[in-house]
């Protein structure tokens, strides 16, 4: 279908098909397939489009400048309200002390010209409005929620941004103190911190008003699901897992009485609170050896990982992949253990089913090359499930006299639990977080901090923090130079670039083959933290997940 664009004037409307759009392979956000939209266009709209000499493509501009305005409500694709600022292609970046007078701002720019002003510079620069909080570090990036949740370490605020209106919508709740480790459930319903210099594990029900702060000794790292169904918590070296359950009404009474009569809590339960009548308890993962028909929990012997420090959920929710650290947090071995089902793990009270595996039926990978973070790629490489876990490690799981480790990564086939040999990438500070990401050409993104801490640095070889890993071909790019630490990586579906926070500056690669683009007119003032693409099509594209 052509566009009659001469046909419409002033206010008129015209319906336009989304997968004519599409033929412009920049339009990410337009995909063949999708609902028809409605474009309107005012007085002056058309002229101002599509006769700049600036412009590369007057559909691009046709759509990231917003002219796609439904009557009445202003759409630019999967239902999505058209922002204040007109770009559709936007990344946001945590920037932390822009000023003397402020110790953090979330600035956002328009990456399909990878500009920070508009594109005929009336405005020099956008950023989210009544933001305030302190050293914002991560980005929990929610597009299909149109929701970004913003974590910082400066004031311990955990608050929610409003992508469709570009503006902090408020605080997701007050947590213990500061927080290694934090998620919101993508209903915004569930919040769940790893408080570890308060020694709690703070769960909040946002739809109830009720914050629980459950005593935990050590807890540095948390996971949840997507649906906020299942959380899970881990400590700093322990070979133990935790999960919280919130309980019912006829457990709340019965675990009061036996608390007041013992003055401790029955097993699989560490603590619940509060301790008066009882709202939520904190389950260490045991071998479901017994059964408590009163508390309508299973409890044995205390399930062993290898100084577990996540939990990756599979894409139907069946399986909770457990990371086991290993050697890079003082432990034995590294390797992934597989707990199906999940369903004794939910977080509401009466609806779990079955139980958690015995030691003995623990299903566990070894993964020598190491496992702190992983992604998984169903129907991936081959439309075989893989589970991609990275790490510091070696080939062997052991190291030489004099030997550091080395950044691997290594792919695990989910249909028959098998990991391939380990990859060789980029160098990291063992245990510590890194970043991993899905974008365009098939490609795997993985970064880290303090590459300079690795066997690559020390032995002369390339020690870039950021690698490029083809998942169909198997092939590795390192990008360098090493610019600092690595600490947030967004994926611009569609335009086949990403966006990168590392060494305190935002920089940009191209998915094709790895070369830098220009970053010029995207550098910030300050400390550019963590980036996420606020416009992606799925909440996959997140490293803080």
């Amino acid at each position: 279908m052509l566009l009659d664009l001469y046909g419409l004037d002033g206010n008129e409307c015209q319906v336009i098909d989304k997968t004519d759009l599409a033929l412009h392979e920049g339009l990410s956000v337009l995909d063949a397939g999708e609902e028809a939209v409605v474009a309107c266009f005012g007085e002056g709209t058309l002229a101002d489009f599509f006769f700049r000499d600036e412009q590369s493509s007057a559909l691009a501009a046709l759509v990231t400048a917003g002219i796609l305005a439904g009557c009445g409500n202003n759409y630019y694709f999967a239902g999505r309200v058209l922002p204040p600022s007109g770009i559709a292609n936007r990344v946001l970046i945590a920037v932390q002390n822009p000023s003397t007078a402020s110790k953090g701002v979330l600035e956002f720019v328009d990456a399909y010209y990878d500009i920070r002003q508009s594109f005929n510079d009336k405005i020099p620069g956008f950023s989210i409005s009544g933001y305030t909080g302190a050293l914002p570090v991560t980005i929990q990036n929610m597009p299909e929620e149109q929701i970004g949740a913003v974590y910082g370490s400066g004031d311990g605020s955990f608050g929610l941004i409003n992508y469709a209106k570009e503006s902090f919508t408020g605080s997701a709740g007050t947590l213990n103190g500061l927080s290694s480790s934090v998620f919101i459930s993508r209903n915004q319903r569930f919040v769940i911190a790893a408080s570890q210099q308060s020694t709690v594990l703070t769960v909040m029900d946002r739809n109830l008003g009720q914050t629980y702060s459950l005593g935990l000794p050590g807890v540095y790292r948390v996971s949840m699901n997507p649906g906020g169904t299942v959380m899970m918590a881990f400590v700093q070296n322990s070979n133990y897992a935790y999960y919280p359950r919130k309980l019912q009404a006829s457990e709340t009474t019965a675990l009061a009485a036996y608390y007041q009569a013992n003055n401790s809590w029955p097993a699989p339960y560490t603590d619940c609170e509060p301790k008066n009548l009882p709202g939520m308890c904190l389950a260490q993962m045991q071998s479901p050896d017994n059964f408590n028909s009163q508390f309508n929990v299973s409890y044995g012997v205390p399930l062993s990982f290898d100084r577990p420090v996540k939990a990756i959920f599979s894409a139907d929710g069946s399986s909770a992949y457990v990371l086991n650290c290993g050697p890079e947090c003082g432990g034995t071995a590294s390797s992934v253990s597989i707990l199906p089902p999940t369903a004794p793990l939910i977080l509401q009270s009466g609806q779990q089913a079955g139980s958690l595996p015995t030691q003995a039926t623990l299903t566990t990978i070894a993964v020598p090359g190491g496992a702190t973070n992983a992604l998984e790629t169903p129907g991936g490489p081959n439309s075989i499930d893989t589970l991609y876990v990275l790490g510091e490690g070696s080939t062997t799981g052991t190291l030489a006299s004099g030997q550091l480790f080395s950044g691997y990564l290594t792919p695990i086939d989910l249909t028959t639990n098998t990991a391939a040999a380990p990859i060789s990438v980029s160098d990291s500070a063992p245990g510590q977080r890194t970043r991993m990401i899905l974008a365009d050409d098939n490609t795997l993104w993985l970064g880290g901090i303090r590459c300079t801490e690795g066997q690559r640095y020390a032995s002369g070889q390339p020690y870039g923090c950021l690698t490029m890993f083809n998942i169909s071909t198997n092939t590795v790019t390192l990008i360098e130079p090493f610019q600092g630490d690595l600490t947030g990586i967004a994926s611009v579906t569609g335009l086949h670039k990403i966006y990168i926070a590392e060494g305190g500056q935002v920089y940009i690669y191209s998915t094709k083959d790895g070369s830098a683009i220009n970053n010029f007119y995207v550098t910030v003032t300050g400390t550019a933290y963590d980036v996420a693409y606020m416009d992606g099509l799925t909440d996959a594209n997140n490293t803080v997940y």
